[in-house]
């Protein structure tokens, strides 16, 4: 079954069905983490309460069972004592209590983690096992993993401070790959491909699969997108080849794939032009999932895009959907003004005491009032006033129904 996924991720078209399945076989409960990256093959009961120590309840990993073969075990500390719990294999599906029966592992443990349902306590912390060997062999299970030698790397379309991004051919498709040479760094990127694995809409940047060597090199194959990132694409395009309706579809795009994200509890926390990426059939995509987390939780904000960022994401270091519809007004802005950066002429120490106090940056040229109405109200001050994404998208849909973008 896993070997048939890695063949159909890599495919040119990929029927409904076989992504169906593909899903199926995925389910993951830690979107912060690597998928089941609380499974730590064969180790012993003693080894398993070593790592399960100083005692913390609700800490917890799964281990492959000493005294039964082929059977799993769940770990657990509770009250200060780690209990162990036999997780039967019968007539292909697993179970505790031969009660409640799951697929898989990740249903098993998805299933604890919302209620104890007999156990000593419910599952909150995963003991999370660390090695790229390790996320290697969770790619392979969950049908994720692709063949090295299968992907050829042709030239590099970009360079970042973690590695190169290149175009590549995976068994005759062009696709593209992100290449993580340093150990540490891949294991930070693994979390991305993590997300992505998660993640399946027809505007956001679509993964193919994942190689991890043993190495520490890291590859994330995602589709190719033909006419590269939505900032340089506008810049290069500008008014005379781009006109009104062009624009509105790429706020759309954008923000269909951001609604997307809200429904599925996903905050983006890097929206902005330069991570949305476009297609060779003028699809926008949001890409670059680095800091894709559960909503609502906590980021050290030293590295953020203060230009881009919400004052209270700033200042508070929360993030949540609302702090991602912020950033969608400051792309809205870049989108009708083909590229520009935001708060031009304003020193960017003076932004965010600016911001604060209520500033709001001016309509771009030409851009139609309706939609500058929606980057002020993606733009208020308290968090909770702002429009959500589904709010977003049917505004802009009416706006595009009655042709008030001209």
């Amino acid at each position: 079954l896993n070997r048939e996924a890695v063949d159909l991720s890599g495919a040119v078209g990929v029927d409904a069905v076989a992504f169906s399945l593909l899903s199926s076989i995925l389910i993951v409960c830690f979107p912060h983490c690597l998928p089941s990256s609380w499974f730590h093959g064969k180790i012993t009961r003693e080894q398993a309460e070593r790592l399960l120590y100083p005692p913390e309840t609700g800490l917890f990993l799964v281990r492959e069972s000493t005294n039964y073969p082929g059977d799993y075990t769940l770990c657990v500390s509770c009250d200060g004592k780690v209990e162990h719990y036999r997780i039967i294999y019968h007539n292909g599906k697993l179970t505790i209590d031969e009660e409640e029966y799951f697929e898989n592992l990740m249903q098993l443990v998805e299933h604890y983690t919302k209620d104890a349902d007999g156990l000593c306590t419910r599952l909150i912390k995963p003991k999370l096992m660390e090695g790229t060997v390790a996320a290697q062999d969770e790619f392979s299970r969950s049908g994720w993993a692709l063949n090295r030698k299968e992907l050829k790397l042709l030239q590099t379309i970009g360079k970042g401070e973690f590695g190169d991004v290149m175009v590549g051919d995976y068994r005759g498709t062009k696709v593209a790959v992100k290449c993580i040479k340093n150990d540490a760094t891949a294991q930070a990127f693994i979390a991305e491909a993590s997300v992505m694995t998660q993640l399946r809409h027809n505007n956001l940047v679509q993964l193919l699969g994942v190689i991890v060597e043993e190495r520490g090199s890291l590859y994330i194959v995602t589709e190719y997108m033909a006419k590269g990132s939505l900032v340089d694409y506008l810049r290069s395009r500008g008014r005379t080849v781009l006109g009104g309706d062009c624009l509105l579809k790429f706020s759309l795009d954008v923000c269909e794939a951001m609604e997307y994200l809200e429904a599925n509890n996903f905050v983006h926390r890097d929206l902005a032009a330069r991570n949305v990426l476009v297609s060779d059939d003028n699809i926008a995509k949001v890409s670059d999932f680095g800091l894709t987390k559960e909503a609502s939780s906590i980021q050290d904000t030293a590295k953020l895009p203060v230009k881009w960022t919400s004052p209270e994401a700033l200042r508070e270091k929360r993030f949540s959907t609302k702090s991602d519809v912020w950033s969608y007004g400051i792309l809205l802005w870049e989108i009708y003004s083909f590229g520009r950066v935001p708060y031009p002429r304003i020193p960017l120490k003076e932004v965010v005491p600016r911001v604060e106090k209520g500033y709001k940056m001016d309509a771009p040229d030409g851009c139609p009032p309706v939609v500058y109405d929606l980057m002020k109200q993606c733009w208020t001050l308290d968090p909770v006033v702002r429009p959500s994404f589904r709010m977003l998208r049917e505004k802009l849909q009416h706006i595009r129904a009655k042709e008030l973008y001209l």
